[in-house]
């Protein structure tokens, strides 16, 4: 159960992991002490599962973001853990979820180019034989991306 405090240390450290725990105990209105053992505590519990650094896509030449629906032929549970496995594995893809709906999959795939989706298509799903079909569609503004969940 997180309390208000927890909820607070969490807020500041999505908008910023790299406070030291004086800053954000300012921030917080608390100790430097016990920010350090709620953050510690919120690491060991799983609350805060990483510290990352979030990347601008494009620096790296990853200038194409597709949202890509994939339906499924077959819903046994080993082809859709194949499937799970397959998109992890994928370094293109840097979302997957299992959704309800219309489509079993909603990927987030960042690339070159069209080419290097082209490729990805090829390799990962084309020569699964458990994806019935897939559509995808290029975005072509990232209007809101926040990484966080709201505390």
């Amino acid at each position: 159960m997180l309390d208000d405090l927890d909820r607070r240390i969490l807020a500041a450290l999505q908008t910023n992991n790299r406070l030291s725990f004086s800053e954000l105990a300012d921030i917080v209105s608390s100790s430097a002490a016990s920010c350090m053992r709620r953050v510690n505590k919120l690491r060991a519990n799983g609350v805060i599962t990483a510290d990352i650094s979030l990347v601008d896509p494009k620096a790296l030449g990853k200038s194409l973001t597709v949202v890509v629906t994939v339906e499924l032929d077959r819903e046994r549970l080993d082809l859709v853990d194949e499937f799970k496995r397959s998109m992890r594995s994928a370094k293109e893809v840097t979302q997957c979820y299992m959704v309800t709906g219309d489509a079993d999959f909603v990927l987030i795939v960042a690339v070159d180019d069209v080419q290097a989706f082209d490729v990805f298509v090829k390799n990962k799903l084309y020569t699964d034989s458990n994806v019935r079909k897939f559509k995808s569609m290029i975005a072509l503004d990232r209007v809101k991306f926040e990484p966080r969940v709201l505390v």
